[in-house]
Parts: C-alpha cells; sequence; structure tokens
C-alpha cells in the first residue's frame, strides 16, 4: 500500500493487501446522523479489514439549485466530523471549495478532498498541499487521466507528496456519465494512488429539475470493473435511506446493502492479486 496511506493518523488494516476505502454520507445533516453510518461501515472495515476513511461534506458549494440544502454551518459541521475521528478512532475526509477553507478544515480533518469540478484550481491546489494533509483530487468530468499529473504536481510545488487522484467519470453529453477505465492506470503512472469513486460515477446531471439523478443499480457493476482494472481504492457514498438524504440520494449506496457490494469487492481484489 502507499506511504501517503500507511502514514495516515489512524488508519487500520493497511498490510491486509485490500484496497482502502473513503466511505460515508454525501454531507453532514444534523448532529447524530453520521454516526451510526460511520459505526456500521467501521465494523464492515474491521471484519473484512479494509483501511477506512469516513468522509462526508461539511457544507456542499456546488448544488445545481439555489434552494438545494448546503449544510448546517460549518464549524458545527466540521466539529462533528472531527467527533466521529475521535470517538471511532478513524481518519476523515471532507471537501473543500476555496483555499480559505483549505486551513479551516486541515484543523479538524486529516483528507482534504477537491471536487472534480475544482481539479484545475491552481490557488486551492496549493492552499491544501500547504496544509500537510493528504489531498485527494477528484479527476474533472472534463479532462483526461493523463491531464491530472499537472494537479499532483500543484500540490507537489508545496513540498507535500501526499496526494491521491480519483477518478468519477466523464461527461457523456449533457445529462450521463461514464467511466473510462483507461484512466485508471493513466493515473497511476503519476506515482499516486488511485481512487474510483463509484456512486458519483453513476449520476446524471443537468436534471430540468435542478435534482442530479443517478444509477445506484449499477454500484457493484462499476466497483468490480474498477477493482478488477487495478483501483488502490474505492469512494462511495451510503445513506440508510437514500431517498431522504439531503444531498445526492439519487446516486447513492443503501447502507443495508453495503456489506454484500464490500464482501464481492474483496473477494474479487484477492482474485486480482492473484494473477
Amino acid at each position: 500500500m502507499h506511504q501517503s496511506v500507511q502514514n495516515l493518523a489512524k488508519i487500520k488494516h493497511t498490510d491486509s493487501g485490500n484496497f482502502f476505502l473513503l466511505a460515508g454520507p454525501c454531507v453532514i445533516e444534523d448532529e447524530k446522523m453520521a454516526f451510526p453510518i460511520a459505526e456500521k461501515i467501521l465494523e464492515l472495515s474491521n471484519k473484512l479489514q479494509i483501511p477506512f476513511i469516513f468522509k462526508a461534506s461539511y457544507k456542499k458549494a456546488n448544488r445545481s439549485r439555489l434552494d438545494s440544502f448546503m449544510g448546517i454551518g460549518d464549524e458545527k459541521a466540521l466539529n462533528i466530523l472531527k467527533e466521529i475521528s475521535d470517538t471511532y478512532d478513524i481518519p476523515v475526509v471532507t471537501d473543500i471549495h476555496t483555499a480559505e477553507e483549505a486551513k479551516l478544515a486541515a484543523r479538524y480533518v486529516d483528507v482534504l478532498q477537491i471536487p472534480a469540478f475544482l481539479c484545475r484550481q491552481t490557488e486551492l491546489l496549493i492552499a491544501a498541499g500547504e496544509t500537510g494533509k493528504v489531498v485527494n483530487v477528484k479527476k474533472g468530468q472534463f479532462v483526461s487521466g493523463d491531464s491530472m499529473q499537472f494537479a499532483v504536481d500543484k500540490v507537489r510545488s508545496t513540498g507535500n507528496e501526499n496526494v491521491w487522484l480519483t477518478e468519477r467519470g466523464s461527461m457523456f453529453g449533457y445529462g450521463d456519465l461514464v467511466v473510462d477505465y483507461r484512466n485508471i492506470p493513466a493515473m497511476q503512472k503519476s506515482g499516486v494512488p488511485v481512487v474510483l469513486d463509484i456512486t458519483h460515477s453513476l449520476q446524471q446531471p443537468n436534471q430540468t429539475s435542478g435534482v442530479t439523478g443517478g444509477r445506484p443499480d449499477l454500484i457493484e457493476t462499476i466497483g468490480i470493473a474498477g477493482i478488477a482494472t487495478g483501483v488502490d481504492g474505492i469512494f462511495l457514498e451510503t445513506h440508510p435511506n437514500p431517498a431522504v438524504a439531503k444531498s445526492d440520494g439519487a446516486n447513492m449506496l443503501r447502507l443495508d446493502l453495503l456489506e454484500n457490494l464490500l464482501n464481492h469487492l474483496v473477494a474479487l481484489r484477492k482474485v486480482v492479486q492473484s494473477f
């Protein structure tokens, strides 16, 4: 496993040979919703020996509609993430959207994530790198895997070598995404771990309703293909009841389906490693 994953504070099972997992709800919705999700994923990750990083956005700045839920307040949500990390002894990751947010979020979380739409924002990437935290840059829906080398270069220019890249699909027309699995080995050439986002890759954006659609029935299909291609990590969003989630419910995995999915991905990982 890559050194940047092994060195992450509170990470477990790094010698298991498994992929690492970034998983949790899309956004912190209230004070209590995230704790049971973190506890359930932790239980499964310990059972299957999967290195686990809890994921939740402390706010959602890139929403389609003006009336979309954005968050419960920055400090309040970040404190919840810190409490989850302390309570369950696990690392946490959250999105940032501006250079100013980098220093703020870095006080509470272990991994700073750059949303796909912002993967070329030089000031944001440099600010994230300067915190010294792991920086996970999501590949823009509009760029190739090869071109993500430039995002890696921007973070590394700060002296920070702890960079990950995440594939999350490419735009196909106006209302769909496709995953080009050639991007995984292309991004691995940068010498960084590559993650596959198996829930956002199934989004159907730009709906006339202003609410993004999705195909959660294909989450396992995308995940299996990613493991077979050799991804280092898996990213997914999960919720006990995606139908009532305040963000990205249309493409999230129902929490009670997670165990079966992880069992399949772990089993396939062992097969792939035997080649």
